[in-house]
């Protein structure tokens, strides 16, 4: 299931920006935050995408949402500037963000490339 999250969960569970400059991420699973907005055409397009993948890959990812409306501090400090975008966070690597409406097969690659390391399993 993703979870929506506020501007306090965000420093609580992903990273306190207004405490630290460096990037240190306080999660204890690798994640993706998806900056979108109830308006966004495309963010609509990916929301069923990532319910899939939080199935898929629970216990092993946290996917986020933030509606960039509603925390604009947030979507500030990201400097989100279209949506969806779409913050992929590994444990101990600092993070990527991608612009668009991603396909779920490359959801996928990120997540088990970069997110989990997990090698090509052709």
């Amino acid at each position: 299931m993703t979870v929506h999250l506020t501007t306090d969960d965000f420093k609580e569970k992903v990273f306190d920006y207004t405490k630290n400059s460096d990037w240190n991420y306080q999660g204890e699973l690798p994640a993706i935050i998806d900056f979108y907005a109830d308006w966004c055409g495309p963010c609509k397009m990916v929301a069923p995408v990532l319910e899939e993948l939080s199935e898929e890959y629970k216990d092993q990812i946290n996917i986020y949402k933030v509606d960039t409306e509603v925390e604009q501090e947030l979507a500030s400090v990201f400097g989100i500037r279209s949506i969806p975008s779409i913050l992929f966070i590994p444990k101990n690597d600092k993070p990527q963000m991608s612009m668009g409406a991603l396909p779920k097969t490359t959801f996928k690659e990120v997540i088990d490339k970069v997110l989990l390391n997990v090698e090509n399993k052709d």
